[in-house]
């Protein structure tokens, strides 16, 4: 989720929680990043989050924030472990960047890593790690964004090459969407409405509970409501939320080596 308030992510968290070895398959643990500024607040569990305490906690408490990543994992590589649960963060330019991801990638191990190094047992966070590498490498500072998303758009269609990379990243003020596969967003903005869960007997009329100007996005694998209209991602696109608004779309063939990416960006 990027928003341009401090905005409750319980509803949604709902939703993709119980998809977490309940309504869905993803039963090897799960986390989630709030950020705060430069910093970002954590919740980890190898657990399923269908029946997870810390996933309850998180659930009963209103924690706000602009920028939000969570993850369900069905593990593919790597044992269900704490070490291996995502979102996956480091700290590059003075600020802390996390990272989630959805696939599996082929070859990872043979990726070359410089100053960063993993954790845990995961080809997921071997890509977070080389991904961080090359930025280090090529940025002495903070790039300025538009620079900074054509960069993550290519080392993210270069990702794509080794298999499947539906892919989460920020670092608090852009949120970026890399879809390799299968992804879909919704925005939104007044005039607000009620959203029904899919995966659960909730629903809520954001009319009550937002602001007029409050504009928030929200990205996920597959629709969360049912009642709201959801955009299909087309696998390659990059996307760029700042301030709950798509700031960028860029595309890169994945299939080719990439070396420019097509993209514009948005105002509104």
């Amino acid at each position: 989720m990027s928003a341009n308030v401090p905005t409750d992510i319980r509803f949604s968290f709902a939703g993709l929680a119980r998809r977490g070895g309940d309504t869905g398959p993803h039963r090897d643990g799960w986390g989630i990043a709030f950020y705060e500024g430069r910093a970002a607040r954590f919740f980890h569990d190898p657990e399923p989050s269908a029946k997870s305490e810390i996933a309850r906690f998180v659930g009963a408490h209103p924690i706000k924030s602009r920028t939000v990543i969570a993850h369900i994992r069905q593990a593919n590589s790597g044992a269900v472990t704490l070490a291996n649960t995502h979102p996956f963060s480091r700290e590059l330019w003075g600020r802390v960047w996390s990272y989630a991801h959805n696939g599996q990638l082929r070859r990872a191990r043979q990726l070359p890593l410089d100053f960063y190094a993993p954790i845990g047992t995961t080809d997921s966070e071997l890509a977070f790690c080389w991904m961080l590498d090359q930025l280090r490498g090529r940025f002495d500072k903070h790039p300025a964004p538009p620079r900074l998303d054509r960069e993550v758009a290519i080392l993210s269609a270069q990702m794509a090459r080794l298999g499947v990379f539906n892919m989460l990243l920020t670092d608090g003020r852009t949120l970026y969407a890399y879809c390799g596969k299968k992804l879909s967003c919704l925005t939104r903005r007044a005039p607000f409405g009620q959203a029904t869960l899919i995966d659960e007997d909730r629903r809520v009329n954001f009319a009550e509970e937002t602001g007029p100007n409050d504009c928030v996005t929200v990205v996920a694998t597959g629709p969360l409501t049912s009642d709201e209209h959801w955009t299909d991602i087309k696998p390659g696109t990059l996307l760029a939320l700042r301030d709950g608004k798509i700031a960028a779309t860029l595309f890169t063939d994945p299939g080719a080596a990439p070396k420019a990416c097509k993209g514009h960006d948005n105002a509104d």
